[in-house]
C-alpha cells in the first residue's frame, strides 16, 4: 500500500510539474485564436485573424526565413563539429584530453548574456558583426557541445574492434570511417542535427546582440511586445513552439531508435 501511495504522489508531482511548465504555453495557443486584443477571460470568438496577420507581414516573413536559414546552417555545422570532436575522443589517446573535452563543453555553461557580449566583441573585432552568418557562427559555437555529447555517447556504444577489423580487411581509414562509423552513428547524427536546429531556432540573447538588421523570429517577438500588447505574439509563439517541439520529438525518436539498436 505504501508503494502505491508513493507512486501516486510521484505521479501527482510530475503532473503538477507538467502543468506548471505547459500551462502558459497552452494559454498562449488558446489566446492566439481569440478575437479579443487583450488576453482576458471570458474569451471572445474564435478567429484566425492573428495568424492571417503574421503570414501577411513581410517583416515577420523575413525573420522566419532568417531563422530557418540560421537553424539549418547551424545544425549542419554544429553536428559536423560535434561528430569530429566525438570521433577524436573515441579514436585517439593524447595528453590533456580531459581539459580538451572540458573546453569543448564550456560554451553551454557560460551565461548567455556573457556569451552574447563576447561574440559581439569578437565579431566586431574581425569586422563580421551584423551579418546573418554571424548568428550562424555564434549559434554553432553554442550548440556544437550538445551534438558532441549525443555523438560521443553513441560512439562509446560501438565495438572498438569493428573499425580495426575493417582496416585488417584492407579498408583505408577514410573508408572505414565512411562504411563503419558513420552508418553506426547515423541515428545519433540525425538526432543531434534536430536538437541543434531546435536550440538555434529558439535562441534569442546571442542572436539579438550579433544579428544587426538581420532579425530572427525571437528577436522580432521582442520588438513587437516592447511598449504594447499585440496578440500576434501569441500566434508567432505558437508556431515557434510547434516547430521546436517537432524538432525535439524527432531528436528523441532517433535517440530512442539508436538505443534500441545498440
Amino acid at each position: 500500500m505504501s508503494g502505491r501511495i508513493a507512486t501516486g504522489l510521484l505521479l501527482g508531482w510530475l503532473l503538477l510539474v507538467f502543468v506548471f511548465i505547459f500551462a502558459p504555453i497552452v494559454a498562449s495557443v488558446i489566446f492566439s485564436f481569440n478575437s479579443d486584443r487583450f488576453p482576458t477571460i471570458p474569451l471572445g470568438s474564435f478567429t484566425t485573424h492573428w495568424y492571417d496577420t503574421i503570414f501577411a507581414d513581410a517583416e515577420i516573413g523575413e525573420a522566419a526565413r532568417n531563422s530557418i536559414i540560421v537553424s539549418l546552417s547551424t545544425s549542419v555545422i554544429a553536428t559536423t563539429l560535434g561528430f569530429a570532436t566525438a570521433y577524436t575522443d573515441y579514436r585517439y589517446r593524447f595528453r590533456f584530453k580531459g581539459p580538451y573535452l572540458a573546453l569543448i563543453l564550456l560554451p553551454p555553461t557560460i551565461p548567455l548574456i556573457i556569451m552574447a557580449l563576447a561574440m559581439l566583441a569578437w565579431l566586431s573585432w574581425i569586422g563580421a558583426s551584423g551579418q546573418l552568418w554571424s548568428i550562424i557562427i555564434a549559434h554553432s559555437v553554442l550548440t556544437a557541445p550538445f551534438a558532441m555529447a549525443i555523438l560521443r555517447l553513441r560512439l562509446h556504444q560501438i565495438d572498438p574492434d569493428l573499425e580495426a577489423a575493417a582496416w585488417n580487411l584492407g579498408s583505408s581509414e577514410w573508408r572505414a570511417l565512411r562504411s563503419v562509423i558513420l552508418p553506426f552513428c547515423r541515428p545519433a547524427i540525425i538526432s543531434a542535427a534536430c536538437l541543434t536546429a531546435a536550440i538555434s531556432f529558439d535562441e534569442f540573447a546571442v542572436a539579438w546582440f550579433v544579428s544587426g538588421l538581420n532579425k530572427t523570429v525571437p528577436v522580432i517577438i521582442l520588438e513587437i511586445v516592447q511598449g504594447n500588447i499585440d496578440p500576434q505574439v501569441n500566434a508567432i509563439g505558437s508556431l515557434v513552439f510547434l516547430t521546436s517541439m517537432t524538432l525535439v520529438v524527432l531528436a528523441q525518436l532517433f535517440f530512442i531508435a539508436r538505443v534500441g539498436r545498440a
